[in-house]
């Protein structure tokens, strides 16, 4: 039986033709307006089309698991993309947009020390995707990573930042539940603990 999906050849970049590209707006962000072509499945190229981006880059996010007590630490701060939702606040892990000064390794565990006072002793990979490529060029890369959960608590954040950032330990039952019931909507945060619910007891074995 042959899969449903048996592509003719493999498409990249050198199959688009982008005819311009402008900045369209400058702020803590930055929007860009394309007009591209591409090849087309059945052969030929399309029409012009022209498409706003946001641009993010890439970012990183880090889910810390305490192996020895079977705990996960999550924080919780406001978000502008929720404002106007019933629940500003949104409950995530550990994440921050890479700089190109370090490296993605090097981000996360910057960002647990400061956005939940706790220092990584491990990483494994997870996943890398885009949360939304129809209108943002974001990747994220997400990890778990080994912590000690009895340090983390209080608040952080950075100040220079407008950071202020609530932290909590709860088990990893107690966080995926949090997932079913739909208290936690990051989108890297429901990957990272779906992913922990899965693999936990081989990542306490290789830990």
């Amino acid at each position: 039986m042959k899969d449903g999906l048996q592509p003719n050849e493999q498409y990249t970049s050198q199959d688009v033709e982008v005819v311009s590209k402008q900045t369209v707006f400058k702020g803590f962000f930055e929007m860009v307006q394309f007009r591209f072509k591409h090849k087309r499945f059945e052969g030929g190229w399309s029409a012009l089309i022209d498409r706003e981006m946001f641009v993010r880059g890439d970012a990183a996010a880090m889910l810390p698991y305490d192996p020895i007590t079977d705990q996960v630490v999550l924080i919780e701060q406001i978000r502008v993309g929720a404002l106007e939702h019933p629940n500003p606040w949104q409950i995530e892990i550990v994440a921050g947009i890479v700089d190109k000064q370090e490296s993605i390794e090097e981000l996360v565990c910057r960002e647990a020390v400061e956005e939940a006072g706790v220092d990584v002793k491990q990483l494994v990979p997870i996943t890398r995707y885009y949360p939304s490529s129809g209108g943002c060029n974001e990747r994220i890369s997400v990890f778990v990573g080994y912590v000690d959960a009895t340090q983390a608590s209080g608040v952080h954040g950075l100040e220079s930042e407008g950071e202020d950032i609530r932290v909590s330990v709860v088990s990893r039952e107690r966080a995926y539940q949090m997932v079913e019931s739909g208290e936690i909507e990051n989108g890297a945060s429901i990957i990272a603990l779906q992913w922990l619910q899965l693999n936990y007891q081989k990542l306490k074995q290789q830990w």
